[in-house]
Formats: structure tokens, sequence, C-alpha cells
């Protein structure tokens, strides 16, 4: 059957009137999909769950069993016996609902080369250690246990006996010890030091303990290293040479300090690139390259710069369920490309995908909902912990017009800006009063949350007071269109907000209603939309004035910050944040408030966790307060938070944590995934 013909004649015009709304904004609204008087899609959304890892010593099972392709693989020889390839200490995982069945393939759609994440939040999850269910607190992974030291100082990492790579190549403290020393320390190879190895911009040291013990050291303590533990590894962090381990006997015939220089000199050309430094990061990449051995349950076969996405698994993958089955149950995921993102939701739509959340677009609800019996799917909404899924991230530093950027750095010209958002008019009309509006603050179920007060601080519709801000900042004067005009005598004033082409919402369209908003307050907003890509040189070069994307990492404001102080080239004020991050011998310093910020950031960094929870708290409730970022609607499913699966898919959460830093569905356990029979 077509993709078209699955879908009713009245699903159709349904799908135009949606793509209407998003682009007529506030003109056109949707009727709502909930039943009245229930919370936002309330009966979309289930608690918290998600499988369990077995460390009970009884509970381990001592006799194990794998899938039919590797049993035949073992009979003929070309495998070992698998209780042989899990080591002694396998990953044993009580699947959420059921011990699952082999087979099967996990159909899912992805937009290309770009959409990496798209397969590292299936398959990618090679972290050390990982996110529990609740989003928060830190688990075991590809390592058995840590150990911090007395100070914070050191923190002992226990890696599993007898673990593999792919290639059934042994994976030890050595494959750290290389990481550290051929990688990380070559700056040719790493001209900028991975920022979870820097602290207060002194790099640490890596050291082998024995074969499965691996010892990081910092000058300084450094509790806060495990939630980088939990974020990095090859499969995210291999192409750009970080992720704290890398496969030694691999990468070494790509490196100056091992290889043959005429066969590397021969690779090189081989490949296509400039220098050796390039082709190691290439062939690192676990989306591109299929040779690379890796960690995690499912390996790629087929490139992500093909039609079709393929990752197959691995037979040294470390998972086992609760009855001794090594996982994945399922054989292979394809990602299949999309011409573009509408596409991937059709296809969604006519149930094309087994399990699919990236690029849904939340406009479509009321037909998805609709379809569900038709598909034959379950729909379920995953809330952001982060607290917008649209924010203006404002550049205080921005310097290219004076007048403007002194404007972005008065705190009053912000908390104007704020005010004369009418948030409940966008979560209709693009959220489909779903979301929750206010301040850029996380969920308070968050520990980092301030408290209750700081979602609607600077963060109401009132544009009497927004009026009253910008009158007392002496703009006064207006044109002949109501348009506040600018002190220098160079006409009206306006601001410019760069938003992203093609990402998960209609930023551009959103802008475009709250550009109406402020032109009842005076304002006038100049929209820019642009390639992601280019949005990133902008940003470098100062060149934005407000920056506009979802607030997602924040909700671990220590691995994101980007909502509460300016690091690297954030949009807040990039040369501050390259002041910052270089420890003031470049960019520019910051004005005392932001500075304040950073001590408090730094202090917060080293301390242990109820110390740092409660100067968390006050980042934030600076953050909100002098509004460095203007929130606008969040806590919602819009941003990868729609999961559309097939109801014959297991082990399916009611709801799942939805960050970058769980990569969900990662931290579901996908390997635990199985189609019933």
């Amino acid at each position: 059957m077509s993709l078209t013909s699955k879908l009713s004649r009245r699903t159709m015009l349904q799908a135009t009137a949606t793509g209407i709304a998003g682009s007529l904004g506030a003109q056109f609204y949707l009727p709502s999909v909930f039943a009245q008087g229930d919370a936002p899609g309330a009966s979309l959304i289930g608690d918290l769950e998600g499988p369990v890892i077995v460390s009970d010593p009884g509970l381990i099972p001592t006799e194990f069993q794998e899938a039919p392709q590797l049993a035949e693989l073992v009979a003929k020889g070309e495998l070992p016996p698998v209780a042989d390839r899990l080591g002694l200490d396998p990953l044993v995982i009580d699947p959420l609902h059921e011990i699952g069945t082999y087979g099967g393939t996990w159909n899912r759609g992805f937009t290309g080369a770009g959409d990496k994440w798209n397969g590292y939040r299936a398959a990618g999850y090679d972290m050390l250690l990982a996110r529990a269910t609740n989003g928060q607190d830190v688990v075991p992974n590809i390592a058995k246990g840590w150990e911090f030291s007395e100070d914070g100082r050191t923190i002992d990492v226990f890696l599993r006996r007898g673990m593999h790579w792919s290639d059934g190549a042994p994976f030890t403290a050595d494959d750290f010890v290389f990481w550290y020393e051929e990688m990380f320390l070559n700056d040719e190879l790493m001209p900028v030091k991975t920022v979870s190895m820097v602290l207060n911009r002194v790099p640490g040291r890596v050291s082998k303990i024995d074969e499965v013990t691996v010892r990081f050291e910092f000058d300084e303590p450094y509790f806060l290293f495990t939630d980088f533990l939990a974020g990095g590894g090859q499969a995210v962090d291999g192409l750009n040479a970080h992720g704290f381990y890398a496969p030694a006997h691999y990468l070494k015939q790509f490196h100056p300090n091992f290889a043959d220089a005429t066969s590397l000199d021969q690779a090189i050309a081989e490949a296509g690139v400039d220098n050796w430094a390039v082709l190691l990061k290439l062939k690192n990449d676990w989306a591109i390259n299929p040779e690379l051995p890796v960690l995690t349950a499912w390996k790629t076969v087929s490139p992500i710069n093909t039609p079709t996405w393929t990752l197959e698994r691995n037979p040294y993958s470390i998972w086992v369920d609760s009855a001794g089955n090594q996982l994945p149950y399922l054989d292979d995921i394809q990602m299949v490309l999309a011409e573009n993102i509408e596409v991937i939701n059709l296809r969604a739509i006519a149930g094309d995908y087994d399990f699919q959340a990236r690029h849904i677009d939340i406009a479509k609800l009321p037909i998805i909902l609709e379809n569900r019996e038709l598909s034959d799917y379950t729909v379920y909404l995953d809330t952001g912990d982060y607290g917008s899924d649209v924010a203006f991230t404002i550049n205080q530093a921005y310097d290219i017009d004076p007048e403007v950027g002194s404007w972005l750095a008065t705190t009053d010209f912000r908390r104007a800006l704020s005010l004369g958002i009418e948030r409940d008019q966008i979560n209709e009309t693009f959220f489909l009063g779903t979301g929750t509006s206010g301040s850029p603050v996380p969920s308070e179920e968050n520990r980092y949350n301030p408290g209750p007060e700081f979602r609607t601080l600077w963060a109401t519709y009132d544009p009497e007071q927004a009026n009253q801000l910008l009158d007392g900042l002496g703009l006064t004067e207006k044109d002949g269109d109501g348009f506040r005009q600018r002190l220098d005598g160079q006409g009206r004033l306006r601001v410019e907000a760069v938003t992203i082409s093609g990402q998960f919402l209609p930023f551009t369209q959103i802008c475009e209603v709250i550009a109406e908003h402020w032109r009842e307050i005076g304002i006038e907003l100049i929209i820019r939309e642009v390639e992601r890509g280019l949005s990133d040189t902008m940003v470098g070069a100062n060149e934005v004035q407000m920056y506009v994307w979802n607030n997602d990492g924040s909700e671990n404001v220590f691995v994101s910050p980007k909502a509460v102080i300016a690091r690297g080239l954030d949009p807040m004020g990039p040369p501050y944040g390259l002041w910052y991050s270089s420890n003031g011998t470049e960019g520019l310093e910051p004005p005392d408030h932001l500075r304040e910020a950073m001590e408090k950031f730094d202090r917060a960094y080293v301390a242990p966790v109820e110390e740092r929870t409660q100067l968390a708290k006050e980042l934030w409730a600076n953050a909100a307060d002098q509004v460095y970022a203007i929130g606008v609607v969040g806590l919602s499913a819009a941003s990868m938070g729609i999961r559309i699966v097939k109801n014959d898919i297991g082990n399916v959460p009611a709801r799942q944590y939805n960050s970058p830093a769980s990569r969900n569905p990662g931290i579901s356990c996908p390997p635990t995934f199985f189609i019933k029979e």
C-alpha cells in the first residue's frame, strides 16, 4: 500500500491546514486535541519508567544465549562462544516489561548526513556511565563503576573484564591512554581541548592502573566529572577525536607516531583529505566508517551519507537481559532518507516507522492522533525538562551597531522585550496548548530549579509595564508607525533575531508572531533565517544580536550553562565567553553581573552535590532576573518528545526523560526493544 493511499483525504486536508497554521501564526488557531479541563496532553503523558540495571551478584545470569545468526557463526567457528565474547562482567538489564525475542528491523527516518544525532540517540549509547530513568542520577554503562578519592581530585573508572571491541580486539585501559597521549595531547589533532577534561582552564591527566582500571586526575576537586562521563563516548565524540577512549589497535595505522609514512600519505590521498588529523577523525567517525571498531550494541554497516543508514547488531555487545540473552533483540536499524521533515511526518503518520520521535512536528498532533488506529501505532509525549523550547538568547557583547548593542546589554531593555510577548498565544498556536509559558528555568522537578516564582519572573504578558520600562530608558520618541526612535538620530530602533531553518519547531514563524507583539511596545523585530552551520559561524564572529533556539541541555546547567553564563563562543556574548574560557587572556572582560555569575559557576563546578545544587539555583535565579535569555514556551514534547511507536514494539516506556544528555530513546535501552510475535 502506498504512503498516500493509507492516508484519508480528510487527513491530507488537515495536514495542509496544519501547515497553514504554522505559516499564519496567530491568525489561525487549531482546535484543542485534548478534552476540556484536562492538563495539556495529560492523557498522552505517562509516568517516567525504564529498564533496570541488575547489580545483585546473585541475579547475574551464568548461562547465556544469543541471536540465531550469531549462533550459526559460532557453529561454523567464525565467532567465539557467546560467554567468551561477553567477558566476565556483562551489563545485565532487566527489561521494562518482558523478556523479548530475537529478530526484525527497526525502521526509522532521517534527513541526511547532517542528521547524526538520529543514530546517536537510537544506537550510540557507548558512554562510560549513563543516565538513570529520572535523567539526573548517574549509573554504570560501558564502565562497571567508579570511585572518587576523598578530596575529589582523582576518579578511578573500572572497566568490564574481558570486554571487546566489535572486531573482537580487547577493550582495556590502553585505549584510554592512547586517546589521552596520542589524541587529546596532540595539538594538531585537538587544538582546542575537550571541555570535560579541562577544569578551570587546566587540563586533567589520564593513566592506566591496570588493564581494567583507568585513573583521571585533576588539580582541583571534580565531583561533576561523572556527569561528563555519562555524556561522552566514541559514537558522539569520535569524529572530533574526543570521547575519553579510542580503538588504539585500529587508529594507529592513521597516526604519524605509529604508521609508516608512505602508507599514511597514500591513505590521506585515497580519502581525499588534507592531512593525517582529518583522516584520523574521519576514520573514528561512528556514523561514517563501517570498518571502525565500536562498543555500541549496533554498528554502522551502510554509512550515513547513503540513502539508507544501516546499523547491524554488534556480536560483542556487552548488553544482556536478565534471562541471559545477549542484546540487542533487533537484528538491525534502518534509517531511510527523507527529502525533508514533512516527508518524515507523513511517513510516520502512515505507519512506515516502528519508533520515531526525531523530526515529528507537534503541529501535526491532531492528524497523528486521528490515524492511530488506521496505522496501528501509539502516541506518547515526552516533555522536556529544560525550560524553553523557544528561547531568545541575547548577545550582551554585540558591538557592530553600538546603540543596539548598548540596549541588548541593558537589563530593563531585555525585561521589556520579555514582558512584551504574549506567550499563551504562542503556546496555543504552535504548541496546541501542550507547553508551559514562562522563563527558561528548568522544570520544578529539576534539582536545580530556583523556585516556582521564577517561572513567571519578567515572563508574563504585560505590555503596559514593558512600555514603562522602555520610556524610563529614554526611548520615548516614535515615528508615524509607532516604532521607537534611536537616541543617535539614525531612525527606527530595530533588533534582529537569527533563526534556524528546518529544525524541530517553526522558529521563524513563531518570531513573526512575536514581531507583532513587539510592535505594540514600539520595537521592530527583524528576522533572519539561516542554515544551522552558518548560524554557528555568525555567532562565532559576534554578528548575532539574538539567537533563537531551544534551551535543551540546560536541565544540567553545568554541562550546558548557555542560559546562565557565557562560555566559549556562546550566543550570550562570544567575546565574554572567550574571556572566560581563556582565563582572561582573550576576548573581552564581561560586566560585573556576568563576571560574578562566572565566579559562582566556577565554585559550583568543583563543589560536592549539595553545595553545587544550591549554587545552581542561585545561578538560575540571577539568569531569570537579568533575562539573559527570553524564554517563550517550554516544558513540552515539541522537541523530539512526540513518539510514534508501532503497537508491535515491546518494552516501550510510557514516558522517557527527554534531553540531549539522556539521548532519548537511548535512556530507555533500545537493545531491549523487540518485535512482538
